[in-house]
């Protein structure tokens, strides 16, 4: 971890100073847009008959990819978030794509800021996000980028606490992808992994709203978030979604919602269990003992694929044998499906293999 990683991560406050939960996991809840406020307030009441509820979400400002499509009912709005504020015991988050934006919020006493998955993506807009925060004590939540890009997650998150704002959580909502797939945006683990393992301080939250795209996958995305130990969630909750103005297809009635909730299993964090923690370290070292030899292995397959390249250059061949690496990629997955392994899984780390042995023959 670099040092400003390392100062960033020491200097987060602890997400009970901002947010006070007691039910793992935590949520925030309300509809992809607010409609009226009719429509908020209705959802916000049957939305407090749950414990692990703490904030009432509600997008007034839409980015659409076309135009002439519903882009959110605006700052009128914010007007609506307050009511929820005010009538009931939770607090309001609504997103921020630019200075005008978070001006707005700030002034309408909107609790959390989140920045949109699309602002993500650009540093300048983030940048000047976070020079209109300069003095301001609010939490922000940063979706990540559409793309699967962490160093644009982390710039967000950097830019922010450069700005002198300490409350942040990052939002995993999955990323965009052009292979087709039963999920709306590829949710790719290693990414929020990884950001975490840099930041083990900042609290993260899963969208499976985002990730699904549909409402049947938002409890099996919930539960692998709280599998790997991520608590929080922000889960679309509509009073009608077949009728919502906005991502329809991925939104849930609050009584849906409270049903999931009674069905998903939270994890702990710690191991508590000596006899546990004794097999766990058992299997560990077994884990070890093969990551180990998988590097030898590694180590000792690089050596003769350098060998092959001076045969290559010595006799002018080319590097790439296209039809030697596709029977080669082929036959391992077929290996690996009778081993009960994925062959996607095989498929990309045999690509990084051709890749690094390309590079050596080079």
């Amino acid at each position: 971890m670099s040092e400003n990683l390392k100062k960033l991560n020491h200097n987060l406050s602890e997400i009970s100073t901002w947010l006070k939960f007691d039910k793992i996991p935590w949520l925030i809840a309300g509809p992809c847009s607010a409609e009226s406020e009719k429509q908020v307030l209705s959802i916000a009441r049957k939305l407090t008959k749950s414990p692990h509820v703490k904030v009432f979400r509600a997008g007034v400002w839409k980015p659409r990819t076309r135009p002439n499509t519903f882009e959110g009912v605006g700052e009128v709005g914010l007007e609506w978030l307050k009511a929820v504020k005010a009538e009931t015991s939770l607090l309001t988050t609504t997103e921020v794509a630019n200075t005008q934006h978070v001006e707005l919020c700030l002034d309408n006493d909107v609790d959390i800021l989140w920045i949109v998955a699309r602002t993500t993506v650009n540093p300048f807009l983030v940048q000047e996000i976070a020079n209109s925060l300069k003095g301001v004590d609010v939490p922000v939540l940063v979706k990540n980028p559409i793309n699967a890009e962490l160093g644009l997650w982390l710039g967000a998150i950097e830019r922010l606490y450069n700005a002198g704002i300490t409350k942040l959580a990052a939002i995993h909502r999955g990323f965009s992808t052009y292979v087709r797939m039963a999920y709306r945006n590829n949710p790719n683990w290693q990414i929020p992994i990884e950001l975490k393992r840099l930041l083990p301080n900042l609290p993260l939250i899963c969208d499976p709203s985002h990730i699904g795209g549909r409402r049947e996958f938002i409890e099996p995305i919930s539960q692998t978030a709280l599998d790997l130990g991520i608590n929080g969630l922000m889960i679309e909750t509509h009073n009608d979604p077949e009728k919502a103005l906005s991502d329809s297809k991925q939104q849930i009635t609050p009584s849906v919602l409270m049903k999931l909730l009674d069905k998903l299993r939270a994890r702990n964090t710690a191991i508590t269990d000596e006899q546990v923690k004794r097999q766990i370290a058992r299997l560990r070292a077994e884990i070890s003992h093969a990551d180990s030899q998988i590097i030898q292995d590694l180590a000792e397959r690089m050596k003769w694929v350098e060998e092959i390249g001076k045969l290559k250059q010595e006799h002018n061949i080319s590097v790439l044998q296209i039809n030697r690496w596709e029977h080669l990629l082929k036959d391992h997955m077929a290996k690996a499906k009778q081993l009960g392994l994925e062959s996607e899984f095989i498929k990309a780390v045999f690509e990084l293999i051709h890749a690094e042995a390309v590079k050596r023959q080079l």
